[in-house]
Formats: structure tokens, C-alpha cells, sequence
């Protein structure tokens, strides 16, 4: 089985690039997960983006504290399969887990967000316990969105061996650290992101720093036009003889615009 973990998709150049990388490569990919909390314009979901997202080949839509920005969302949630943090207190609406069936193996995918710098939320790490214990799967898949690297790190120590993969969202940046944890959990810090590169994890950078220099409010918009497009994320090879991950790579993958306003792989 052949997985394909995505990074916070932001606004029209993130789906463009995720777009793109599934037109190359989804015919490879058994499994598609992506982070959409800030797909619609850089912050929130429509059901509109949604139908697209699953439209390119997305099988599970992962979120994070941007998932309710956009208020519609509360009418379309249940239909799709979206996930928003499974760490927010009872009857908020939506769902933190889903079991998919890929390959005749049943997959658990999870959606958590960290308590450090974020939104007071249930424990995660208690969260993760309850969903693991309550649901059988042949594999785990976690999605811990956090601002805090060392909170997400603890959690991977944490599902060490009881999750297939678990990984991080949220800062936008990719980080080096993918590796097979001492158990077999497969994990990185943070996926990266998919939107405009030269950009503030993906927003226009002249707004960026007019925040951090003036330390005044901002209006943060997603680059209309940018030159290069990147998607972020990972993809592993699942053995089901073996019950092990056989295989991985982090993707950095850059677009290049051309004049016609079409986009061409670097």
C-alpha cells in the first residue's frame, strides 16, 4: 500500500500544486491524506474547495484550528470525509476520526491538535488513547497539528508502535527529521505546505513583516499570481505480509509559472 501524506494546503496556489503532484502521481497512490483547514483563501474549508480537493484524488481531508473559520462549514461536514480535531470537547460538530477500507486493510486516521501556544483543548495524548483503544485498524495514521515542535515530538515518542505514521502540521515549514521511530512509527515534525514559496507559510511576505515590525494587526491574503508553487509532504510504502513500513521519502516538489498563467514542474 502506497501512502501519501500532504501538508497544510493553502488557498488557490496550494490547491494548484496539490493539483498538479496528484495528476503526476495518483495513480501510485493507494491512500490520499490531505491537511485542508486553510484551503479556502488561507483560512478555512467551503464545500465547493472540498468537492475539488476529492475531486483530485484526496481521500481524507485532515483539519486544525483554522477548520470553522469559514461558518458554512457547519452545514456540510458530516457528508464529507473531513476531519477536525479530535481533541475538541463533545458535540462539537464534525468528526476527529475516520476508518477507511484501502486494499481490503482497514485504516484509522486521526486528527489531533496540540495544547502548547494553541487553543485549550482536551489532552491529545488521553484523546489518542481512547480513539486507538475503542476502534481495531490494521493501521494508524495521525495527524497532530501543533505549533509546538517539542509537543509533537513527545507525541510521536508517545504512539510509538501502536501508530503506522504519525506526523505534524500547522507551521507551514517542512522539517528533516522523517525517520522510523525506535517501535516502527513512521514520523516528522512538521510536513511543509503546499502553496506559494516565496511567501510567510504562504501569505504575501510584505504583510508578514509589516506585522513583525510594526506589531500591529494585519490582513494576511494568500499571493494571487506567484512565480513558484511547492507541495510538501510524504509518502510510504505499507507492507500488509509484514506489517511494516517498507519504504519513505519526503516530497518537496516546485512549479514554475509560466506567461500563459500555467504551471510547469521544476
Amino acid at each position: 500500500m502506497r501512502v501519501a501524506l500532504i501538508g497544510d494546503v493553502v488557498g488557490r496556489p496550494g490547491r494548484r500544486a496539490l493539483h498538479l503532484w496528484l495528476q503526476e502521481h495518483g495513480k501510485e497512490i493507494d491512500l490520499c491524506i490531505a491537511n485542508g483547514e486553510n484551503a479556502a483563501g488561507g483560512f478555512g474549508l467551503t464545500e465547493k474547495i472540498t468537492k475539488a480537493l476529492l475531486s483530485y484524488g484526496v481521500d481524507v481531508i485532515t483539519g486544525g484550528n483554522h477548520t470553522f473559520d469559514k461558518k458554512e462549514i457547519f452545514q456540510f461536514i458530516d457528508n464529507y470525509p473531513i476531519l477536525r480535531p479530535a481533541n475538541y470537547p463533545e458535540g462539537t460538530p464534525g468528526k476527529g476520526f475516520i476508518t477507511v477500507e484501502v486494499k481490503g486493510l482497514k485504516v484509522l486516521v486521526v486528527n489531533l491538535m496540540g495544547r502548547v501556544f494553541m487553543e485549550c483543548l482536551d489532552n491529545p495524548f488521553k484523546v489518542f488513547d481512547k480513539v486507538v483503544e475503542e476502534n481495531e485498524a490494521d493501521l494508524v495514521i495521525v495527524d497532530f497539528h501543533g505549533e509546538a515542535s517539542s509537543e509533537k515530538q513527545a507525541f510521536g515518542f508517545y504512539a510509538d508502535g501502536r501508530a503506522t505514521a504519525v506526523y505534524g502540521t500547522h507551521t507551514h515549514v517542512q522539517t528533516a527529521d522523517l525517520r522510523l521511530l525506535p517501535k516502527g512509527t513512521l514520523y516528522i515534525t512538521d510536513l511543509g505546505m503546499c502553496g506559494a514559496t516565496d511567501s510567510v507559510i504562504g501569505m504575501e511576505p510584505a504583510e508578514g513583516v509589516e506585522r513583525f515590525v510594526k506589531q500591529l494587526p494585519v490582513r494576511f491574503k494568500v499571493p494571487e499570481k506567484p512565480k513558484l508553487i511547492q507541495l510538501c509532504g510524504v509518502v510510504f510504502e505499507y507492507d500488509p505480509q509484514l506489517k511494516q513500513i517498507t519504504s519513505f521519502e519526503r516530497i518537496y516538489k516546485l512549479y514554475e509559472r509560466r506567461e500563459d498563467g500555467s504551471y510547469t514542474g521544476r
